[in-house]
């Protein structure tokens, strides 16, 4: 084979090997366009009128137990972001209800009610995010937190728990999960298994009576919390769980993901999180959140009135669970 020492190639005469330019022209075009959107595109937002007729979380949805959502005190109270015909300042979507923090431009709480034995298996399609526009845009984190990084969009409600009810109840409500004010940024080393398996677990193994739990997830607001373009991210999230059992007997549980190191920016080394089981009254602690009563039903939160120390326990699977 004779070489033509004299070829100077431009990128025009260089061959893909992994197959026709046209393909990686479409991606490269498609990330371009994703990238644009995200930094120059007007961002998506639901019209109110679209969310007529949302109840949002029912506090009486467990036959004979009252399950009123945590109250924000303290600091919270002041925190907590006006809605607008909402006297509780709640965002009601279909079967959920989200509370949003000023300070943070994200969800404070989130209550869901789920029913196992109505529950809608939908497959998840496209994910389409959008802003609530309920509230001001600017008091929402939208998809510029989210953007060329390793952050996940992660659901506070996930998406299969309100997917109940009526099939038309089951897409309204798996539409209504896909609000940034449902999201909360996670980083990829966020313990997805035990964590997101928690609500599936209580109502498979517990023997829950008539398959119906009310639950609560939010963040912890740290002091520490490292931040990243212009946002605070929670280093530990908190979740509680109501329910009464086949026996007639209820309880209440609660649960932390917690990382339990200091960072100072984003790009530092998320180390693994831990997933415990702790007392409600350790939550209503660090979040100055009050659930109440609800914490009568507490094993954890009993077992600390009564020696005056702290409990808790680390899960290693979801065996380990005590309701």
């Amino acid at each position: 084979m004779d070489i033509d020492l004299t070829a100077r190639p431009r990128l025009a005469d260089l061959q893909r090997l992994g197959g026709p330019a046209e393909a990686e022209s479409g991606r490269i075009e498609s990330a371009i366009e994703s990238a644009l959107e995200a930094k120059s595109k007007k961002p998506r937002v639901t019209p109110p009128a679209v969310f007529a007729g949302r109840e949002g979380y029912n506090t009486a949805f467990i036959g004979g137990l009252s399950v009123p959502p945590p109250k924000p005190v303290g600091r919270m109270r002041a925190d907590v972001l006006p809605v607008e015909h909402s006297a509780d300042s709640r965002l009601d979507y279909q079967h959920f209800s989200v509370v949003l923090s000023k300070s943070r431009r994200m969800a404070m709480f989130v209550a869901v009610n789920i029913d196992g034995q109505k529950s809608k298996k939908l497959a998840r399609e496209h994910d389409v995010w959008a802003l609530d526009g309920r509230v001001p845009i600017e008091a929402q984190i939208g998809e510029e937190l989210y953007f060329d990084n390793d952050l996940d969009r992660g659901h506070l409600v996930r998406r299969e728990d309100p997917n109940w009810g009526s099939l038309d109840e089951a897409e309204i409500a798996n539409q209504d999960t896909f609000h940034f004010t449902n999201c909360l940024p996670q980083m990829a080393a966020f313990n997805q298994r035990t964590w997101l398996g928690l609500e599936d677990y209580i109502l498979t193994e517990a023997r829950v009576a008539k398959d119906q739990i009310s639950v609560f997830t939010g963040p912890v607001f740290g002091g520490r919390d490292p931040e990243y373009r212009g946002v605070r991210i929670p280093l530990a999230y908190w979740k509680v769980i109501a329910f009464v059992n086949e026996q007639g007997r209820p309880s209440a549980t609660a649960y932390m993901i917690d990382q339990k190191r200091e960072l100072k920016n984003l790009e530092a080394t998320f180390g693994v999180y831990k997933t415990y089981q702790r007392s409600i009254r350790q939550i209503e602690e660090l979040t100055d959140l009050d659930f109440g009563e609800l914490s009568s039903f507490d094993g954890f939160s009993n077992e600390e009135r009564a020696t005056r120390t702290r409990v808790e326990s680390v899960l290693h699977s979801l065996a380990d669970i005590r309701v």
